[in-house]
């Protein structure tokens, strides 16, 4: 699948700091300590309908991590994958009488528009469900082979109970899992099953939905299978971050880890699990099926410069649920127009101090307000004429593009 293009991005002086980042399983802030390589999956959209702003948190909050790495002097493979077969798009077709596959195709042309606009890093690996589906039943095969996976009617399902690790991820007692199970896309009342928290790896064809002819029969994956098999066959197991919002760590996370743990018999599928909070708006988390949303392309196309949209979004830390406001994206509009005049200057407070001060909130869980707050205060105390250093604003401006992704 096509991903969008590459923004240039600035090299800064020297080598950048170790990310700690705070890790679901352990419950703690931890160092990432990647290799040369440092291998990233993060969940993708199911493209029904337009990026969102807690779609757009979620993405601007992974595009820092990679930035901070490549800082740092890694080199990052980055992978996402693009839902572009499920359920919600499929109930969107039918409420519109549109083709899925056009739905699709629209959505995810529009997301890459959007990211494009935001200066997000794209994924080195762009992948959608649908291409994966040979992979997929590959290794659904290989978990029968296991004696991970069953037959309930003609679909099939995995054991979790086959994964001793199996809710390492999001640490919920059993009760909480099934009733979050039932809320966000699984089944655990149907009867049959012999777990109410196995989850589904392959569905069979239903009338006048899509379906493809595998060695499984005739149906179509299931959610968290596909993304297990797109990570291993693009990262491997055991890689560094997997990432995507709150509302992920349960069940799509802890299942996915587990089929790719029965997989290769090995533990963890990723070192760290790092979810980015959830943006309200109209005193409700924005979600499609709610209808509360504010879209990037909405503004965009309002005039909203997307830099202002990205520094709205960098103002709460990734980690705080927060609500969208117009004030808010005032006030990112300012801050862009102060960064601005002042870097527009011939000379400043010294640069170094700044590039310090960025690295080493970011280093540290991604402090985005503290990030911030050092190049706020390097601006106004240049408006006020303080400082002699001619590289400085130059520096700042880089500092800007590099490590937050803002361009001025």
């Amino acid at each position: 699948m096509k991903s969008w293009p590459a923004p240039n991005v600035p090299e800064l002086p020297d080598a950048g700091l170790p990310l700690h980042l705070h890790d679901t399983a352990s419950g703690t802030i931890r160092p990432t300590e990647p290799g040369p390589t440092a291998r990233m999956y993060v969940c993708g959209i199911t493209p029904y309908d337009a990026t969102h702003m807690g779609h757009a948190f979620t993405y601007v909050t992974f595009d820092l991590i990679n930035r901070v790495w490549r800082d740092a002097g890694h080199d990052v493979h980055y992978v996402q994958n693009v839902t572009d077969i499920d359920d919600p798009l499929l109930e969107r077709a039918v409420q519109t009488g549109q083709d899925w596959r056009a739905i699709a195709d629209r959505e995810t042309a529009l997301f890459r528009e959007d990211m494009a606009a935001l200066n997000v890093l794209p994924p080195r690996d762009y992948i959608g469900a649908v291409e994966s589906i040979p992979s997929v039943a590959r290794y659904v095969e290989e978990l029968q082979a296991k004696g991970a996976v069953y037959a309930v009617d003609s679909d099939l399902y995995f054991r979790v109970g086959s994964d001793p690790e199996f809710g390492s991820v999001a640490r919920l007692d059993r009760e909480r899992m099934i009733e979050i199970f039932a809320e966000r896309g699984g089944d655990p009342a149907r009867p049959g099953k012999e777990d109410p928290l196995d989850c589904l790896v392959w569905q069979s064809e239903r009338p006048d939905e899509p379906a493809w002819d595998t060695p499984l029969g005739h149906g179509r994956p299931g959610w968290h299978i596909e993304c297990a098999a797109i990570a291993l066959d693009h990262l491997g197991m055991t890689f560094d971050v997997q990432g995507g919002g709150t509302d992920l760590a349960f069940p799509h996370h802890e299942m996915s880890a587990s089929e790719a743990q029965v997989l290769q018999g090995a533990f963890p599928f990723a070192r760290h699990y790092v979810h980015s909070a959830m943006v309200s708006w109209e005193g409700h988390k924005m979600s499609k099926s709610r209808g509360n949303l504010v879209f990037v392309s909405a503004l965009r196309h309002e005039g909203v410069d997307p830099n202002a949209i990205r520094l709205a979004l960098l103002a709460h830390h990734y980690r705080s649920d927060w609500a969208w406001t117009p004030q808010g994206l005032e006030g990112a509009g300012a801050r862009l127009q102060l960064w601005r005049r002042a870097v527009a200057g011939e000379r400043g407070p010294d640069g170094r101090a700044v590039l310090d001060r960025v690295r080493s909130a970011m280093a540290d869980d991604l402090r985005t307000p503290s990030a911030l707050d050092a190049v706020d205060d390097w601006a106004m105390a240049q408006q006020a004429g303080e400082g002699d250093d001619a590289a400085a604003p130059a520096l700042i401006r880089d500092v800007a593009d590099a490590l937050l992704g803002v361009h001025l």
